[in-house]
């Protein structure tokens, strides 16, 4: 590695595709990647945990990611960065991958900052002496609340970086029910690199509104305010669980669900794909999401009921796809242009018209989606101001 600095200088992003190999990951990972490459950057991915990664294959974790690591690193050369991603599994037994480990040691000497994008990474000393070291949040309301309630490896985790983004848009409004004391939290959003999801495909004439998505959660649920609040979307999906009888368009979710779940869905009129074959590998699951007639998806109670402003990085790549997007309201539609390509929904009557709405000017929603693409979650627009409030343009 040269020593050199390019114009806008080395940046690390810190992720988790190598420990949880799917598609949409991997996308949410690409687009910070390539994002930061077209404004000037030069950006290296980095995992370097000691969390043993998922096989999805299996079902389980292992402290083996080799076959992680043959999945996930031809995309990641595909797209440019052969040589600028390593994997090291800091545990024992664990392997570096990619870059090797004197290359990384001298990555993190040369680094001029990183993102801690999901906040995956946790940092060790080597990490520290990266001069701007910027916290990335996709889920809210889980550090918010434990920050309020003094946790202190939480508090720790912050206090060692400098700069903290989040997906929560709504954070400081009237109608945000969250403490957000202690952390100066700065509004961001998933960029989205837009030339990834230039569609060809026209819908067919039974194409349905789709999502992918996982149906239950387990262990994520937290207490707050003498109220428990969940992590888990079947909870949400049952409350609308006779949509597709109310409307003649078809609805499918791809998700992995047992006999009993599947029979009830399927009898409710839902059609179900598998998500693992969805999300297996990257041209799939973005082939699945171009040729879906739009996005119906719920949000998770943890960003709804507190009104954070959440937004889904899936439903920005329907919308790259051109492809309109009902989803849960969580706060969004005060930020984001809602009523066309897009829509939030609290009650069964929202579905419903936004449905109808869609469906009177279909070839226009789709033109308003990616428009929305376009104008909110341009990777080069949500980078740039990041990068710029971060004080790193």
């Amino acid at each position: 590695m040269s020593s050199e600095k390019p114009h806008k200088g080395k940046i690390i992003v810190f992720g988790i595709i190598f420990w949880y190999p799917l598609a949409g990951v991997t996308f949410q990972f690409l687009h910070y990647l390539l994002g930061l490459r077209r404004l000037g950057y030069d950006p290296y991915y980095v995992e370097d945990s000691g969390r043993w990664i998922y096989n999805a294959r299996k079902f389980e974790f292992s402290p083996d990611a080799s076959e992680n690591i043959a999945a996930v690193a031809p995309i990641l050369e595909r797209y440019g960065f052969k040589d600028r991603w390593v994997f090291r599994g800091n545990y024992e037994g664990g392997q570096c991958y990619g870059m090797t480990e004197t290359q990384l040691l001298q990555l993190y000497k040369e680094a001029d900052a990183f993102l801690n994008v999901t906040a995956s990474q946790e940092l060790r000393e080597e990490h520290l002496s990266i001069p701007r070291r910027i916290y990335v949040e996709s889920d809210p309301f889980a550090v918010q609340v434990k920050v309020a309630r003094g946790d202190q490896p939480t508090l720790d985790a912050l206090a060692a970086h400098d700069t903290h983004f989040s997906f929560g848009e709504n954070f400081g409004a009237p109608d945000c029910d969250l403490p957000l004391e202690g952390v100066n939290w700065l509004p961001t959003r998933q960029p989205v690199f837009l030339d990834l999801w230039e569609n060809p495909y026209p819908p067919s004439r039974d194409a349905a509104f789709s999502t992918i998505t996982t149906w239950h959660n387990k262990g994520k649920n937290i207490e707050y305010r003498g109220r428990t609040y969940y992590w888990t979307k079947d909870r949400e999906f049952l409350k609308f669980l006779d949509l597709p009888q109310r409307r003649s368009v078809p609805f499918e979710l791809a998700l992995e669900v047992d006999e009993p779940t599947h029979h009830l869905l399927t009898s409710n009129g839902w059609r179900l794909v598998h998500s693992l074959d969805v999300s297996r590998e990257i041209d799939g699951y973005r082939k699945y999401i171009q040729q879906s007639r739009g996005e119906f998806t719920v949000a998770k109670e943890q960003v709804v009921l507190p009104r954070t402003g959440w937004f889904s990085d899936r439903s920005c790549c329907y919308l790259a796809a051109g492809r309109p997007v009902i989803t849960q309201e969580t706060g969004f539609s005060k930020i984001l242009p809602t009523g066309k390509g897009l829509f939030g929904f609290l009650t069964m009557e929202d579905i419903l018209a936004a449905v109808d709405v869609i469906e009177s000017d279909y070839e226009g929603s789709c033109r308003a989606a990616r428009e929305i693409a376009e104008e909110c979650f341009a990777a080069e627009k949500v980078l740039g101001s990041l990068m710029e409030r971060a004080g790193l343009a």
